[in-house]
């Protein structure tokens, strides 16, 4: 990276790249305005500008909201179903989704990705053993929180490639904390993307990557940065997260789930969804 910080967010890497106020040949942006979010998307498009950021040909789709994500806004809903319409963008239309829920719960700044597994309508199941119960408008869904390598020995690609090949998903979403360079992205903002994720890539700890090259399906990645990497101090990487990092992580993971939700399961709302997940 040019600034010498660690980042997920392709948002910064792009403008990270100096080239007098313009962008690198290959990398396309796009802005708009919601009532919850300001959008940016930045499309990598060749192999050389992928190469110049340090991320993948793809989409990434960020969402940058007034104020951090420590507190549930006033227009959740709506913000979720924004959230929900840039999710199934990426994923479409039909088949089964698997989402996967990296990080390890029992670190606060690393337990995103569990804890959306555990707001998530998981219906595959039913699909199989009750398929009189399932309507229109109700997804196949399935989900799992495979941990980390340090505590079931295992590298959660392994296990997630290895449940793929049971389940059979049309798609995998990787939810996974992320970090960033810059403060002012520290849990405001959102990002999605289609290129698939490397756990731990941000921190230094990139383990093997989820993507439709190791998984055989499309995988899409979603995200929140909970740390921020301030440079080098002492021949180290000072790494920083909010002092409300618990209630950022807790509400993060309420609107992300809820968005996957509203994306995976559109004939339902969210009252009906929570109702059926608590």
């Amino acid at each position: 990276m040019l600034t010498g910080k660690r980042t997920d967010l392709a948002l910064e890497s792009a403008n990270s790249v100096d080239l007098g106020g313009e962008l690198p040949e290959g990398i396309k942006v796009f802005e708009r305005k919601t009532e919850g979010f300001l959008i940016t998307e930045v499309e990598v498009i060749t192999p050389e500008a992928a190469e110049r950021i340090g991320k993948p040909v793809g989409r990434y789709i960020t969402l940058e909201t007034g104020s951090r994500l420590d507190m549930r806004p006033e227009n959740f809903e709506s913000c979720a179903k924004e959230l929900a319409a840039e999710i199934a963008s990426l994923v479409g239309k039909g088949g089964s989704v698997m989402i996967a829920g990296l990080g390890n719960e029992d670190i606060t700044p690393d337990s995103l990705g569990p804890r959306v597994c555990s707001h998530i309508f998981a219906t595959r199941h039913i699909r199989e053993n009750a398929p009189e119960l399932i309507t229109d408008g109700i997804g196949e869904v399935s989900s799992v929180a495979p941990g980390v390598m340090g505590q079931t020995g295992i590298e959660a690609g392994e296990l997630i490639k290895a449940v793929c090949g049971t389940v059979r998903p049309s798609a995998v979403i990787a939810v996974d904390a992320l970090a960033c360079s810059e403060l002012d992205h520290l849990g405001r903002t959102i990002q999605l993307t289609d290129t698939g994720i490397s756990p731990g890539s941000g921190v230094l700890n990139a383990r093997k990557e989820l993507s439709r090259a190791s998984l055989g399906v499309p995988c899409i990645a979603i995200g929140v940065p909970t740390i921020a990497d301030l440079g080098r101090s002492g021949g180290e990487n000072l790494m920083v997260t909010p002092r409300s990092i618990d209630k950022l992580v807790g509400c993060s993971a309420q609107l992300i789930a809820g968005a996957l939700n509203l994306a995976l399961h559109p004939g339902l709302s969210l009252e009906e969804i929570a109702g059926l997940v608590s």
